[in-house]
């Protein structure tokens, strides 16, 4: 009786090792934006890593994680498009270039990918647009920091530029810019302007999120 719980209890645990869960990855390169290379790797965990950096610079992937409700989604709708197997999203119609976007998904030794320019699929679309809002965010997450860290006169610029992000509805979840807004308004050694606009920032998203 032991032996076999032990050994159902070892089936378990290889059957949840991390290198078995599903992965969805969306990267995009971009030459002379900014940035110009992008990469998210998302478990079906809700971890994972980002790197988000111009092309020349060297690749320095970061861990990070979502929060349940946006994994199922980005899950979802990987699923609604067959897992990218066989799919063919481009236009194919000569529009300006507006980066090489690319969605892969994998899982224990399964991989399947997909190219393109520009798409019209709604379900295409509606993860870009939660990729590209994970890219902004992550980034406004970085810039933030950094200011706090090396630029305290620069603090109100960093925080400006969340406020605008998540009055247009881009972050995914502003809920994980709170940390650092927190501890902007509880310092005194940054300007006021930003101790009060990080504040009220922090409030907003509290209330809706």
């Amino acid at each position: 009786m032991a032996a076999a719980f032990l050994l159902a209890l070892s089936a378990v645990a290889f059957a949840a090792s991390p290198s078995d869960a599903p992965t969805v990855t969306f990267r995009k390169i971009f030459k002379s934006s900014y940035p110009e290379f992008v990469e998210i790797k998302i478990t079906q965990r809700g971890t994972g890593t980002y790197d988000i950096r111009q092309l020349d610079d060297e690749a320095s992937p970061a861990p990070f994680e979502i929060g349940a409700p946006l994994t199922q989604r980005i899950f979802e709708l990987t699923a609604r498009l067959r897992n990218f197997q066989g799919l063919d999203l481009d236009v194919h119609r000569r529009i300006a270039n507006l980066g090489e976007k690319t969605f892969r998904y994998e899982k224990a030794g399964e991989t399947h990918e997909v190219k393109f320019n520009y798409t019209l699929d709604d379900s295409a679309t509606q993860l870009l647009n939660i990729f590209e809002g994970l890219t902004r965010q992550e980034s406004d997450l970085s810039n933030l920091e950094r200011a706090m860290r090396y630029d305290r006169l620069g603090v109100n610029d960093a925080v400006r530029q969340v406020e605008a992000d998540y009055n247009q509805k881009l972050l995914p979840e502003p809920e994980r810019l709170l940390s650092p807004l927190d501890r902007v308004a509880a310092d005194s050694t940054y300007v006021d302007i930003a101790r009060q606009r990080a504040r009220a920032l922090a409030t907003r998203i509290r209330a809706t999120h």
